[in-house]
């Protein structure tokens, strides 16, 4: 058995004790993994990590606004901070304020000075940065039911749609579909609110296009992972779980988020997706999993708030939730600090000590690097690694450096299943 975790390196290491720490929670967040940073909790009146998580479980009364002008300018002010020298909007001199880069309308800089010197950086990046900043407004009509949209059955097997443009091909053209969107209610009070001008329609129907993609990833990921361990859904029912599971997965929720599946896989024998993690967000999907599969031909949905190593004390062993066929996580970031790795050590053990099918993403080829050097020494069987084809086409910022690389959700994958062989134990003990 290996004896420790492997060192990271120092850019990743916030010097966190605890997984569920405030300092780890939005370090783990704004370190090279997209998401939230402490110029939130500013903005939007909330004092720290564990009061966020309130807000998101329903145990706080949190955000409301008076209109929807009030809710984008807020969204747009967890954004604001100089990309040259992170200085915030309150520690500006009077009269001084932060301006906009009018090419993205993205990044801000507190003097042109500071623009200036960050010019080389940020003009790698500035043209994308322009289609993350449509993203971020667009993304909200997830929440108001406008996407995702509809999709066609498949014409083709699982097995012969092994990419985005295998999927489109059998798609139809997806242009008035997007249109309803484009000329939906929602889609105008969006714009009339944002403070920014409204793009041309052809921009904005990409931009619909990334959010889908995003959506459909996630679904198209669990579908290439049961068929990269040779699950056979027709043969018997499936039960998947996804561990690590969060508010990005379940705030907003549908029962009817997987069914893309029911695509992929007609006439199946029955499929469950039971979501695992302690920041599951309630809703429509917070029910009992099954303890037998039920109807044939349909995904149930299930989520239960806890680590994965609890849910299985409490649930499977006690036979409350079925074993698991697969088990999935997106971007479950042990990589980023030792209080993560921490945390996620007994599910990852129990994963490997159960010889559990088991399929993980990344953002970017260096978190799947580091991911992989952890995975090994806990001596895990690494099947496969790579490049996902079914990666979110939605661009993604690193919220606290902007002018980072932009990455991509499930851009990677890593395949691992029980201990490794005993041959390549030996191995490894010898070149060590």
């Amino acid at each position: 058995m290996a004896s420790q975790i492997p060192a990271l390196p120092q850019s990743y290491t916030p010097g966190t004790d605890s997984v569920f720490s405030d300092q780890s929670g939005f370090y783990s967040l704004d370190s090279n993994v997209p998401g939230l940073s402490k110029v939130i909790l500013n903005k939007l009146n909330l004092k720290d990590y564990g009061e966020y998580r309130a807000v998101l479980e329903g145990k706080a009364r949190g955000i409301s606004f008076r209109n929807y002008k009030e809710m984008f300018q807020r969204m747009e002010e967890t954004f604001k901070f100089c990309a040259g020298c992170n200085e915030l909007p309150e520690h500006l001199a009077e009269g001084q304020t932060l301006k906009r880069c009018v090419k993205c309308l993205n990044v801000y800089y507190c003097t042109k000075d500071c623009q200036r010197k960050d010019w080389a950086q940020h003009k790698k990046v500035c043209k994308i940065l322009w289609l993350v900043a449509i993203d971020r407004l667009v993304e909200w009509l997830m929440f108001t039911g406008d996407l995702p949209i509809p999709t066609e059955k498949w014409t083709k097997s699982a097995g012969e749609v092994k990419n985005w443009d295998d999927w489109l091909s059998k798609q139809g053209d997806l242009t008035p579909r997007l249109n309803t969107v484009l000329s939906g209610a929602n889609m105008a009070a969006l714009w009339k609110n944002a403070s920014r001008p409204r793009p041309d329609d052809a921009d904005l129907r990409q931009s619909l296009w990334r959010i889908q993609s995003e959506f459909l990833s996630r679904v198209l990921t669990v579908g290439l992972a049961v068929q990269h361990f040779k699950l056979d859904p027709y043969d018997k029912p499936v039960t998947v779980h996804l561990v690590g599971t969060s508010h990005n997965e379940t705030m907003g929720a549908r029962l009817t988020d997987y069914d893309e599946l029911n695509h992929m896989f007609p006439g199946h024998q029955g499929i469950e997706i039971v979501m695992v993690g302690p920041e599951v967000v309630d809703g429509p999907i917070m029910r009992p999993p099954l303890r037998a599969f039920g109807p044939k031909h349909r995904v149930y949905i299930s989520a239960y708030k806890a680590l994965y190593h609890q849910f299985w004390e409490d649930m499977v062993v006690k036979q409350e939730a079925a074993k698991p066929d697969l088990v999935v996580g997106f971007h479950p970031g042990f990589h980023a600090n030792q209080g993560l790795i921490e945390g996620w050590l007994p599910t990852l053990l129990l994963l490997r000590d159960y010889n559990i099918p088991s399929f993980f993403t990344m953002f970017s080829e260096m978190e799947l690097k580091y991911s992989l050097e952890i995975l090994l020494e806990l001596e895990m069987h690494i099947r496969d690694s790579g490049p996902n084809p079914f990666t979110s086409q939605k661009p993604e910022q690193v919220q606290a450096c902007p002018n980072k690389p932009l990455v991509y959700c499930n851009s990677h994958y890593v395949s691992f299943q029980g201990l490794l062989p005993q041959e390549d134990l030996e191995g490894r003990g010898a070149d060590a």
